[in-house]
């Protein structure tokens, strides 16, 4: 059966939490009112133990089956959903708008929120299962450093958890359908960071500057080549940048510039291919320029990528609940997904929830659709149901 009839009965109950928390958005390591609603309710629903403060500002709801232990091989299952939102301005002149200026849920946290909560006022009701199912309501996921933040808390051991379950939402998707693949889903990032000393001058004597603007277009145009005759045209991997600052108004050869950007690749070896090269074109134009240039890459995320058992679990999970044909087989996507450090800590599955026509994610108009709501609400609790069986 799609959708369960409990679950449709509490939709505009789920719906009217997942608005609350969309009107007061707050940032990663932020979340101390939305923390606190979580927890609140998982309270309310009777769950055997809530737990706060777990990576910072994280919580983590534990629920136990009425079957008591499971026979089978797994007993323990882990639910994730993000809850911060991101440095946006609201453009969507909706009654629940963000109340928080330049804050907004562009990301569809409120939502994934919303659905585990949902799960979690299922399950605590039936509790038809053997095990234990814990609820994990995690902070920072657009920092990438709340999933680090729970593990380092313990998250895995202290609550035994042996596998583990993300759910996103997915513009352009059909509500109703569901995305998932094995292997990589999303892609190992790193930040760049460049910071360039040249010479300052005057600009009528050129051969007596090193200029850090001509030097920053230098980088920026030959790492490019990374990607053109580096990386095989079969694999996948990007370079961007997205700050380039210099200079000021008045009429002199700059001496300093800063170029910030970010890499991605979806295996460790093109991830590692493209920092050596990079590494070799910007010592490369430091000799040929004669500027100091200083190459940072910032910590960012692992490859996402999925398990076979858990992907083949989550497919039929959804498969029961979408029907046949809408689930989709989708392509990896170039963008991070902080998930990873909890899947890279135990085997799991990223599944993609669908939106509908709706804007992109990170956009100021984006919007969560409510209508995802019982379909993504169905796919926790039957994932549960099913794996704790």
């Amino acid at each position: 059966m799609p959708v369960l009839n409990r679950v449709a009965d509490l939709l505009p109950e789920i719906v009217a939490w997942r608005r609350e928390i969309h009107a007061h958005p707050e940032l990663g390591f932020d979340e101390h009112r939305t923390s606190a609603f979580v927890a609140d309710h998982l309270r309310e629903f009777g769950c055997d133990e809530v737990v706060t403060g777990v990576g910072k500002t994280g919580v983590v709801g534990v629920i136990r089956g009425k079957g008591g232990a499971s026979h089978g091989k797994l007993k323990v299952i882990g639910l994730r959903a993000d809850m911060d939102a991101l440095p946006i301005e609201e453009e969507t002149d909706l009654p629940y708008a963000s109340r928080n200026k330049g804050v907004m849920h562009a990301c569809g946290h409120d939502g994934h929120t919303a659905m585990l909560l949902g799960a979690a006022r299922y399950l605590t009701e039936t509790r038809n299962f053997a095990g234990t199912a814990v609820m994990i309501f995690q902070p920072a996921e657009e920092l990438s450093t709340g999933a680090v933040a729970m593990l380092e808390d313990g998250l895995m051991e202290r609550f035994k958890i042996e596998q583990v379950y993300g759910m996103h939402t997915s513009p352009g998707l059909p509500i109703g359908a569901f995305g998932i693949r094995q292997g990589p889903v999303m892609a190992a990032t790193d930040g760049i960071e460049i910071k360039i000393e040249g010479r300052g001058g005057h600009p009528g004597m050129p051969h007596k500057c090193i200029d850090s603007i001509l030097v920053a277009a230098q980088l920026i145009t030959a790492l490019q080549q990374v990607l053109a005759q580096n990386v095989d045209p079969l694999e996948s991997a990007g370079i961007s940048f997205h700050y380039v600052h210099s200079g000021t108004p008045q009429r002199f050869v700059t001496q300093r510039a800063e170029v910030l950007g970010s890499m991605r690749a979806l295996t460790p070896e093109v991830r590692d291919l493209v920092k050596r090269r990079i590494s070799e074109i910007v010592a490369g134009i430091a000799q040929m320029t004669g500027a100091t240039i200083d190459l940072t890459f910032g910590k960012g995320e692992l490859v996402t990528f999925n398990h076979p058992k858990q992907t083949e679990l989550a497919t039929r999970v959804a498969n029961d609940v979408a029907g046949e044909g809408n689930v989709i087989e989708t392509p990896p996507v170039m963008g991070g997904e902080d998930f990873c450090h909890l899947s890279n800590a135990r085997p799991g599955a990223f599944v993609w929830c669908g939106n509908g026509d709706s804007a992109q994610l990170h956009h100021p108009a984006y919007n969560f659709n409510d209508e995802a709501i019982p379909y993504g609400t169905s796919f926790w609790i039957k994932l549960v149901e099913n794996a704790l069986a």
